[in-house]
Formats: structure tokens, sequence, C-alpha cells
């Protein structure tokens, strides 16, 4: 006779679970622009203001996001919820990261369907883009300080922002700075007596194509976007930014689901709905398939992402217990340092475009570092003076 006592959840389990789940629907709903400003809100909340992780940690977890397929931003969140409450603490931290920006994608592409036009959004986006900078610039600065305390990681750290600076690929920046880490920080050091171990990721088998036609079930027009989004999410590397130079030519010409302003009116919902900007598919999949076209494409990108953390979860401690690649992840730190720096840059171009806009940032600079405010209310903040601009102005 089975017995079913001992797989009953523990009153701590179950408190860390409530915890995730409350603390990754308020990042959800309140994260807005890049992937970055993303991992900025997770570290301030799990790092500095609940103190889950160190600061190291966390840098360990974002570094590990970079080396594999997937999102980083909810790749990280799925690392955060394993680490507080194994695989159920995995799933709750991502569907409750991804929900928020799952409805708010579903309810604009039902407005989109409707009305064929999206509520401007010039005016929001104009006083919250430099705010979201002013939140990346605080991380930077938190971050850097965690990680950039020896000459070999500054020396890491600026070979890797002039190579993304000059437009090396971001994958070969962050490879390029693991394989510094490791000699700088431990071959050099401690010379192995026997091959070292080294950090060894293999992406997921891309599906085939069988899987583009077939049997009838096959032709539901769902199961086409399930498909499709599970084959983008499993190649999808570093900022979920990439995905949209990725499916622009199947989107477009080969499937002929939406016109070209169509798909940029999709990515533009994924930059003004809170969560991942990965949730435009969402989008994509409402206007392809209804909601059950929403749900699947949904489920398809970000379904890779829970696959790879889930295997490399239990990894994660011989990962630090090894010095050759606790070596190669600070290396990948540095990286990832300058590789937002950089990220920083291109954001700067876009966000600060007048005298007002730089005393935005200015302002939002001085809420986050004298007055100490949390990320969330610069982000309402940002909204409330778009929107007394459009009414007002």
């Amino acid at each position: 006779m089975l017995r079913f006592a001992n797989s009953r959840m523990q009153p701590e389990q179950k408190a860390k679970l409530k915890d995730l789940i409350r603390v990754f629907l308020q990042i959800g709903a309140t994260s807005f622009g890049s992937p970055t400003a993303h991992i900025a809100m997770m570290e301030t909340e799990i790092v500095r203001k609940r103190q889950w992780l160190t600061g190291e940690h966390f840098l360990e977890l974002l570094a590990a996001t970079h080396l594999v397929p997937g999102p980083n931003a909810t790749e990280l969140a799925l690392h955060i919820g394993y680490l507080q409450a194994g695989f159920l603490g995995l799933l709750a931290a991502g569907a409750s990261f991804i929900l928020p920006s799952f409805i708010a994608s579903s309810m604009l592409a039902w407005v989109y369907a409707r009305y064929g036009a999206l509520p401007q959004a010039d005016a929001i986006f104009y006083a919250l883009n430099p705010l979201v900078l002013a939140i990346v610039i605080n991380t930077l600065w938190n971050l850097g300080k965690s990680c950039l305390k020896t000459w070999q990681t500054w020396l890491i750290f600026g070979l890797a922002l002039a190579g993304s600076l000059l437009g090396v690929s971001e994958l070969i920046v962050l490879f390029g700075a693991g394989l510094l880490g490791y000699v700088l920080l431990d071959l050099l050091k401690r010379p192995p007596k026997a091959p070292a171990l080294m950090l060894v990721f293999f992406p997921l088998p891309l599906l085939l194509r069988f899987f583009q036609q077939g049997s009838d079930w096959l032709q539901s027009r769902a199961v086409q976007l399930f498909l499709y989004f599970l084959r983008t999410g499993a190649v999808l590397f570093g900022s979920a930014l990439v995905l949209f130079p990725l499916i622009r030519d199947d989107i477009v010409n080969r499937f002929g689901w939406m016109t070209q302003q169509q798909l940029i009116d999709a990515i533009a919902v994924g930059q003004m709905t809170p969560g991942p900007v990965t949730s435009a598919v969402t989008f994509i999949g409402y206007f392809v398939g209804g909601l059950p076209g929403a749900f699947a494409a949904t489920v398809g990108v970000f379904l890779p992402s829970f696959i790879i953390v889930a295997a490399m979860g239990p990894l994660m401690k011989k990962v630090a217990d090894s010095k050759a690649a606790k070596a190669v992840l600070e290396g990948v730190n540095a990286g990832v340092v300058a590789l937002i720096i950089s990220i920083a840059v291109t954001m700067a171009k876009n966000a600060i475009v007048d005298v007002w806009t730089g005393l935005l940032l200015a302002a939002g600079l001085a809420a986050l570092l004298l007055l100490k405010l949390t990320p969330y209310w610069l982000v309402l903040a940002g909204f409330l003076v778009g929107i007394a601009k459009v009414l007002f102005f």
C-alpha cells in the first residue's frame, strides 16, 4: 500500500512557496522595459531587500543563464525559485513572473484585434525609459561592487567591455571571459595535476521536420504555434530582444501570420507590458490563433527554460564546490557587468532625448541612491508622468 505522508509539503516549504509567488508576481507586474531592468528589480528584491542570495551568488546564477538557451531574466527567476523551494519553487517563481505579462499581452491583443491599433504609448515611454535606465545604472553599481574586486576581474571586465562595444557576439564575450577567469584565477595559481573539469552545457535538441508536417492534430494553429516557439525558445541565447530578429522572416514571409507592421506592434507590446519582453509571443499567438494560440505560444517559448533550469539546478551546488568552475564563473560575472554596461549605453541613446529626460534620469538616480526607493516606485512615477503628458501637454 502506497503511503503519501512523506510527500506532504512541509510548513516551511509552503511559506517559501508563498513568498516566491508574492515576490515574483510583484516583479512580473511592475518590471517594465528590457530584461536588464527585470534583473535589476530581482537584484533589489532578492539580494538587498530579502537577502535570499548574496550579490556574488546572484551574479553566478545570472552568468549561468547567459551560457544556455532561453530568456535570461526568466531563467534567473527559475534558478532563484529552485534554490528557495526545489522544483515546486522553480514552477512557482517562473509561472508567477510570466503570468502578469501573459494577462496584459492577451488583453492588448484583444484590443488590437478589435480596433486594429494600440493606444498611443509614446508619451508613457518618454517618461518611463529614463527611469528604467536609472534602475539599470543602480544595479550596475551594486553588481560591480560585488564582483570587481581584483585586478584579474577588472582586466576581464575591461576586455569584455571593449569587445561588446566593438560588436563582438555576446556569447563569444561571455565564453572568453569565462576562459580568462579560469586561466587567471585558477590555472596560474593552481596548475592542475590532471585535466581540469570545465563546464559544458548542451542545448536542447532541435525538433525534427516531422513536427512541421504530418498528422491532422499537427495542423492545428495552436499546435503549430507551440512547436514553432518551442524550437525558437530552444535556440534563443542572451537577451529576449534577440527573439525578434530570429522570428521576423518566419512570421512575416514564411508563414504569413502577420505583416511587418503588426510584428512591430507586437514588439511594442513586449516593451509596454510588465514582465519578460518575450511575452510579445503571447500577443503574436493571440493574433494568430486566439486565446488558445496565445497560451500555446507562451508555453512553447518558455518551456525550454523550465527544462534547462530543472536539469541544471541540482548541479549548481557541485559547481560552487569546484575551484575551477568558481574561477570560470567569476570571469563570466565580470563579462556580464560589461555586457550590461553596453546595453545601458544603447538604452541611454534611446531614453535621453532632451533636457527633460536627462532630468528624469537624474531624479531617478537620486531616488534610488539617496532615498533608497525600490524600483517599482520609479515605474509608477514614469506612468503617471507619461499620462500627465498625454492629458495636459
